[in-house]
């Protein structure tokens, strides 16, 4: 049993995430926070909500960060809707909230229980670069800290990965968490992420499905859909956020990984998390940062992870 804390700029993935953790019986969520990123904070704090309350989930909520350490926020809501759930006019009141903030309740819950919980990271990194400043020792007391984000090692010469966009949200925070102790660190990246798709096929089986989560999560999905369907010309999608959950729970989705150090780096355009080895092993070519090892996934079972997805959300 993975007994998860889960902070997350709640759009359309992050949303999907919170019913396949539901949904399985080795995971338990024990409390969220809120962060801006697939939308604002104060849309994701409420979506939240709207979630917890088609769960029946009763856990801690608190209300993270609203902006990156520097700079204005970045907000995708041409990805997920202006509201990160899809714009269907859903009523989405503020939930009940802690009043401690994000970061201070990922310290508490830590040193309250320390070695039992896991961390799951979907959205920008603030909250818990945040929490590192509280407690620096952060992540020796979680069980595991995963994280949707990074690019993985160097992609191969005329390769182009998807945008990194948890890290280039706020490369300060994503610095900061790569470079602090930790018990584990698990980077599962757009490299991995990417190519992690839900087809049309699987669509369909989830629309067939009569259960209240699948109906709810077919019915967030156009806005996602129309996104995607210009970088592919299908309407299918990643499951980025899905596939962090997936790993943290199943180890065995993940069929290759390198521990290594990670350093954030940018190219004039955007920032990445990058695993300091090339796409053959070696390290790169010019000095980087020392950093504590972080297991980065570079290679995962998709279609069973997809499968698995599928099942849990409908069953």
């Amino acid at each position: 049993m993975r007994r998860v804390v889960v902070d997350t700029d709640t759009g359309i993935d992050d949303a999907h995430t919170l019913l396949y953790l539901a949904g399985r019986p080795d995971a338990e969520i024990v409390a969220l926070t809120s962060v801006y990123g697939n939308c604002t904070e104060e849309d994701a704090t409420r979506n939240i909500g709207y979630v917890n309350g088609l769960l029946g989930l009763d856990v801690p909520v608190a209300r993270g960060a609203a902006e990156p350490l520097r700079g204005p926020a970045h907000i995708a809501g041409y990805v997920h809707g202006k509201d990160g759930l899809g714009d269907l006019g859903r009523d989405r009141p503020l939930p009940r909230v802690t009043a401690e903030s994000g970061p201070e309740l990922l310290v508490r819950l830590a040193n309250e229980q320390p070695g039992e919980l896991d961390l799951l990271a979907l959205g920008p990194l603030t909250n818990l670069a945040l929490a590192l400043r509280l407690d620096p020792e952060l992540f020796t007391r979680y069980r595991s800290v995963v994280l949707m984000g990074g690019s993985g090692p160097y992609a191969p010469p005329g390769t182009l990965l998807m945008i990194d966009a948890n890290v280039n949200n706020d490369p300060e925070a994503a610095r900061a968490v790569f470079a602090a102790p930790r018990r584990e660190l698990v980077m599962v990246g757009v490299n991995v992420t990417a190519g992690t798709i839900l087809d049309e096929r699987a669509i369909a089986a989830l629309r067939a499905s009569a259960t209240p989560v699948a109906r709810f999560a077919t019915g967030i999905l156009d806005a996602y859909l129309d996104f995607y369907q210009n970088e592919w010309g299908r309407r299918i999608i990643p499951l980025h956020d899905p596939l962090a959950a997936g790993v943290l729970l199943d180890r065995t989705f993940a069929t290759a990984w390198t521990d290594g150090p990670v350093n954030v780096r940018g190219d004039g355009f955007l920032w990445r998390a990058r695993l300091m080895r090339t796409h053959d092993g070696l390290p790169p070519a010019f000095p980087y940062d020392p950093a504590p090892p972080t297991r980065v996934i570079t290679a995962v079972d998709a279609p069973r992870f997809v499968t698995d997805f599928v099942e849990v959300l409908t069953r």
